[in-house]
């Protein structure tokens, strides 16, 4: 792989990219290839998206809905981000700990978040509970597995010269681990955000009553389509906005930690 394209050169590539999906995206629905009733045109689907900025569908605007699946979102990244990264360092320095959590957390970690919807269900019903609760099994391995892979690859003579100083467990993990892991969280920290938003849709889907996937549902229900398509459009850029703040701070720390020029 050759060295990086200038930032210019990018974006045009990139613009001549989405260009070219538009184009074959306005042709196969205005030639009549897909009916229009299933495949909007672009214009179609940005009209909606629009209205929908002021006009209430399924019980709220689109900001409205947007609100509450952040609401969900935040609470159920936090909360991953809360429980995965402490858990993650304290396994990466106490063996014992790291032996007892292991088998459970490899097996739970490869349930997929949309299988944990029926047991959301069923156990908070279309409350904040069951979003957050899926959420939650999307964005916590990363967070525990960055965490727990920064804390095993600390250099080994800052552990050497804090013990020679007589440091504690409690100090280590503040003082040492902590500071030489935050690349890795926050690398972490990225894929779980992305991740998390990924499962909030899905359990919109079904285990919710306002927010960004419920109104698709609402609008497949109604065959609206337009409908449907503009909360596509909100959900990947609302997705894209979060990745781009998360990579630009990733990118900071490590230039301030002096990882990259």
């Amino acid at each position: 792989m050759g060295p990086p394209l200038p930032l210019r050169e990018r974006l045009v590539l990139g613009g001549l990219g989405l260009g070219g999906f538009i184009a074959l995206w306005t042709l196969l629905s205005t030639t009549g290839i897909v009916p229009r009733s299933f495949l909007p045109t672009p214009f179609d689907v940005m009209s909606r998206f629009a209205v929908l900025l002021s006009t209430p569908f399924a019980g709220a605007t689109l900001p409205q809905h947007l609100a509450s699946s952040f609401q969900r979102y935040g609470s159920g990244v936090l909360l991953a981000a809360a429980i995965g990264v402490p858990l993650g360092l304290m396994m990466g320095w106490f063996r014992v700990l790291d032996d007892i959590v292991t088998p459970i957390f490899d097996g739970l970690r490869f349930i997929a978040p949309i299988a944990w919807v029926p047991f959301a269900a069923l156990w908070f019903g279309t409350g904040i509970g069951g979003p957050v609760l899926i959420i939650f099994a999307g964005a916590f391995p990363p967070c525990l597995i960055n965490a727990y892979r920064g804390a095993r690859f600390v250099e080994p003579r800052l552990i050497e010269a804090a013990r020679m100083l007589g440091t504690g467990n409690t100090r280590m993990i503040v003082e040492i681990l902590l500071p030489a892991a935050t690349p890795s969280i926050v690398a972490g920290l990225r894929v779980s955000a992305g991740l998390g938003w990924q499962s909030l849709v899905g359990a919109e889907l079904i285990v919710a009553a306002a927010g960004i996937g419920f109104m698709m549902v609402q609008a497949q229900a109604n065959v609206a389509t337009p409908t449907v398509m503009a909360g596509m459009v909100a959900i990947g850029l609302v997705g894209m906005l979060i990745d781009i703040l998360l990579r630009q701070f990733e990118a900071w720390l490590r230039r301030r930690r002096g990882l990259e020029v």
